[in-house]
């Protein structure tokens, strides 16, 4: 099933007189939470930084990720931001992260989820 389509902010802010700023583009947000056994998080880690690291990371799109684990050792959190829905949805047809994605999923509980950036927020003086 293909993510709903997104449609792009329309108020615009000044980061000069703001403490946040609008995004009005096609970029996508991809926050994909794992759920997985403390003895399995480092595991997880791997095979997602290994994914990240030899494909994802080098299709046309990939703006950056962030991964993430919970101190209590049961989850796993990737964060990675796409310039748009349809350079992600390419990247989703090319085999070469699958392997790594299928051993995630034999230990881990998969909850994905796609976002849009509706609102940046940066402390007083920061470069927006």
């Amino acid at each position: 099933m293909l993510p709903p389509t997104f449609h792009e902010p329309t108020a615009v802010f000044s980061a000069a007189t703001t403490s946040h700023q609008a995004m009005n583009d096609k970029t996508i947000i991809l926050i994909n939470t794992f759920t997985v056994e403390p003895e399995r998080q480092q595991q997880l880690l791997e095979l997602l930084t290994r994914a990240t690291e030899e494909s994802v990371r080098h299709a046309r799109g990939f703006m950056s990720a962030r991964l993430h684990r919970s101190l209590d050792g049961t989850k796993v959190t990737m964060y990675a931001q796409w310039r748009s829905n349809e350079d992600y949805q390419a990247m989703r047809r090319d085999p070469a992260p699958l392997p790594y994605l299928t051993q995630a999923l034999e230990i881990a509980k998969f909850e994905p989820g796609m976002y849009e950036v509706v609102q940046s927020f940066f402390p007083p003086g920061a470069d927006a």
